[in-house]
């Protein structure tokens, strides 16, 4: 699953020392595993074989370039929700015409944009988009390369925030309605209609819900092949990870993925189920990974501030918060927690806080953990998706570094942000 595992008592992310990390290069501090990257691209790849496809990694899960360039080198496209990303894609070297931009309210400045670049399709949301970038190509004089995104309303069974195919949700067009919208589609001038896309979800633990959709929407998408000509079929990404285990066996065994907490869909199994139905539509298939590729590669370190006990609680004040990671405030999403060093006999029942001033601004509450100490580092695992991504200056907080390890190697990818660089086009305001 990842390259994270104790050696000499202390964690180490490929055959990098995390203590060592921190130390040097102070914390929070976000740390990547390349080889974990690699490996979750190849597993899927692998799996996939046989069946004509294209991995498209899902650029919001983590834009860092580094790791972009990181999926590029290993020959993957890129699922793109902005121009943000588009240009982050084209920085890392990244080849547009292997770029799918998604998302509900892409703006005239990002459309005109991603057609000069040569994208190799808009995954379109509404009959009203499709019309914009028919209009919009127009008076460039070109011809703008479309699917249309459907709506399967389909119960991917995960968190509301991260659900995306069921009919009350803003993404797609309804699965009754997609056939009209193709054939209106046909007639406009500027547009090519090259594929079809859906997406029910992220953070998928089970295989039936990908096996629902694909069941449900192949003979709509053979269907517009025979009708539209459409050269490919997107499934969307949404394979989960495993982001708890029960600690049952203390801290050594938090990697070993033997306790009795969650259990990953592999891909193997993923590609068991919806390979049969795919591989006789005559369409090319295309994935958009995200968490799945980065999310287990990646760690959030911190250290240990304060100790409070009080009568209720005992608090860890740490120096990271809910600005350096969202997820447990946004989500109610689940971190494993564990120090660096592999040295402790007794637990406590803790809430682990960060020094932002909110309720929210949380890692955990109410859970057993081992009993660090202030000065005392931890890693707040599972932390590569939706992490620095989702990261903010909130209370005038500076980023935290990345730092990608590739083997013995720990480059840092992006420097800690300093505060004159929050402020710097503010001063240049007051100056003038």
């Amino acid at each position: 699953m990842h390259q994270f595992s104790f050696k000499n008592e202390s964690l180490h992310c490929e055959d990098v020392d995390l203590a060592e990390l921190a130390s040097d290069h102070g914390t929070p501090l976000y740390v990547y595993s390349a080889g974990t990257i690699r490996q979750n691209y190849l597993a899927l790849e692998n799996a996939l074989d046989g069946l004509d496809h294209e991995i498209a990694y899902a650029v919001k899960a983590n834009s860092n370039l580094s790791v972009i360039n990181t999926v590029r080198e290993l020959g993957s496209g890129f699922d793109i929700v902005s121009g943000g990303e588009l240009y982050r894609v084209i920085k890392a070297g990244g080849d547009p015409g292997k770029c799918t931009f998604a998302g509900v309210g892409k703006t005239e400045e990002e459309i005109r944009y991603s057609i000069d670049a040569g994208i190799y399709c808009f995954n379109v949301e509404s009959e009203e988009e499709l019309v914009a970038i028919n209009s919009i190509a127009e008076t460039m004089g070109k011809v703008a390369p479309i699917a249309v995104r459907v709506n399967p309303n389909v119960d991917a069974k995960t968190h509301k925030y991260i659900s995306t195919g069921k009919s009350e949700n803003k993404f797609g067009v309804d699965f009754g309605l997609i056939e009209g919208v193709y054939e209106r589609a046909s007639k406009l001038a500027n547009v090519h209609l090259k594929g079809l896309q859906m997406h029910i979800g992220s953070q998928l633990t089970s295989v039936k819900p990908f096996l629902e959709a694909v069941e449900k929407v192949t003979p709509l998408a053979v269907s517009l092949k025979e009708k539209h000509n459409i050269e490919f079929f997107s499934i969307g990404g949404g394979i989960g990870i495993v982001y708890e285990d029960a600690l049952a066996s203390g801290p050594k065994k938090w990697w070993d993925g033997q306790s009795a907490g969650e259990r990953p869909l592999t891909p193997a199994l993923y590609a068991e189920k919806i390979v049969p139905v795919l591989k006789d539509s005559g369409l090319k298939i295309l994935l958009e990974p995200g968490r799945y590729m980065v999310g287990n590669a990646g760690v959030l370190l911190t250290k240990c501030l304060y100790e409070k006990k009080g009568t209720a609680k005992t608090f860890k004040i740490v120096d990271a918060a809910m600005n350096d990671l969202i997820r447990p405030a946004l989500y109610e999403g689940h971190h494993e927690i564990v120090p660096v060093k592999e040295k402790y006999n007794s637990t406590v029942k803790m809430d682990i806080v960060g020094p932002v001033c909110e309720s929210g601004d949380f890692f955990c509450q109410d859970r057993e953990l081992p009993d660090f100490q202030p000065n005392e580092v931890i890693a707040l695992m599972s932390a590569g998706a939706y992490g620095f991504v989702m990261a903010s200056n909130y209370n005038t907080r500076p980023f935290p570094a990345e730092i990608l390890v590739d083997g013995e190697d720990a480059k840092v990818i992006k420097p800690r942000q300093v505060l004159e660089e929050i402020i710097e086009d503010e001063l240049d305001a007051l100056e003038e």
